[in-house]
């Protein structure tokens, strides 16, 4: 989902408005290469980069479509912030003047007023010419990009926004495991997280092979790790469970045909699959996601794969809300803490998006 023109950002991005029309269609058709976030401020407990911690001056713009936003919104609801940090849900089905609000009133978000994200980044920097990549966290009172670093906002998330934490939230990153999350998440997002778009925006048989047997390497060594573990580190949910749980999700509904990451489909591995399907039904993981979002997104944006446009019906869905027998292997999914309330109002994913009944491309 990155520009494959743009030397850019992790996040889901689009060109900006200085960029032709024809930005869809390059993908799979450029090299692919994902770079350092441009934008990397920190939001800070004690505002060392200018940006206080401070509830409802802030606003995350994310896109239910993308795994690297997704984690953000996940992140959000696990620990309670979604009264600290308001929610922007943009089109799934951008253009390439970037992320737009077509689905709010008048085509404007309702709290900053904007059109298109990109307004937001040419707010912070004035002719920036980059990728508009999602997540993004803007100023509200100025209406600025404060950052776009898809690594880095989960983290400050679990660690810099504490004082706005819900009761009962979980540590995310908690410090006696952090050596070993870093380790983990370091092979997830080489090998699976990005591993799946080196595949699948390769642009020649070996790059499309090297990137496709890394990443069912890893699938591989990742069963082989929860065969016997309810969680990647730890007896709770961590960080490096969110930043695989954005991937897996989206693996049979688009990557395994639509990037042809093929070898297996996740349903088909008895560890992953009751894995996901574990964190799916859990309170903060499955109740973001939106299935129909995900499909519109991959099948229609990018063009250079999939010209034709049309969305598979399939799969059925069905299978997420199954039983998984996980809590065998013990484990405390929220550690001493509770799991969040319910999904505040106009923050639900619709009926269309969720696993009660076969999706369809329309």
């Amino acid at each position: 989902m990155p520009h494959p023109t743009d030397s850019d950002t992790g996040g889901t991005t689009t060109g900006t408005t200085a960029r032709t029309t024809e930005g869809n269609t390059e993908y799979g058709r450029r090299p692919f290469k994902r770079s350092k976030s441009h934008f990397a401020d920190r939001i800070t407990a004690d505002g060392r980069d200018g940006w206080p911690v401070e509830t409802g001056r802030y606003r995350l713009v994310a896109s239910r479509a993308c795994p690297w936003a997704s984690r953000a919104v996940v992140s959000r609801r696990l620990l309670g912030l979604e009264d600290a940090i308001s929610l922007a849900i943009p089109d799934p089905l951008q253009d390439d003047r970037s992320w737009r609000f077509t689905l709010d009133p008048d085509g404007r978000d309702p709290v900053l007023g904007i059109r298109y994200l990109s307004e937001a980044y040419n707010a912070r920097e004035k002719g920036y010419p980059g990728g508009v990549s999602v997540p993004a966290v803007v100023d509200v009172p100025s209406g600025k990009l404060v950052t776009n670093d898809f690594q880095q906002i989960t983290l400050d998330f679990a660690t810099e926004w504490k004082a706005l934490h819900r009761p009962g939230a979980p540590d995310l990153y908690p410090q006696r495991w952090r050596e070993e999350i870093d380790v983990v998440m370091a092979g997830v997002y080489r090998d699976v997280n990005n591993g799946v778009y080196r595949a699948g925006f390769a642009t020649g048989q070996s790059e499309y092979e090297a990137a496709f047997h890394d990443l069912f390497r890893r699938l591989d060594l990742l069963s082989e790790r929860l065969s016997n573990q309810r969680y990647l580190v730890g007896d709770t949910i961590t960080e490096a469970d969110i930043r695989l749980f954005t991937t897996l999700v989206r693996f049979d509904p688009v990557y395994h045909g639509h990037f042809k990451c093929n070898q297996f489909k996740l349903a088909e591995d008895p560890v992953l699959w009751a894995y996901a399907k574990d964190l799916y039904q859990t309170p903060g993981f499955g109740d973001t996601v939106d299935f129909h979002h995900i499909k519109q997104h991959y099948y229609r944006v990018h063009t250079g794969i999939n010209p034709t446009g049309i969305v598979p019906v399939g799969p059925d869905l069905s299978g997420w809300l199954t039983p998984h027998h996980r809590e065998e292997l013990g484990g405390r999914p929220f550690g001493d803490g509770t799991p969040p309330g319910p999904v505040p109002p106009g923050e639900e994913v619709p009926p269309s998006g969720r696993p009660t009944a076969l999706l369809t491309g329309s």
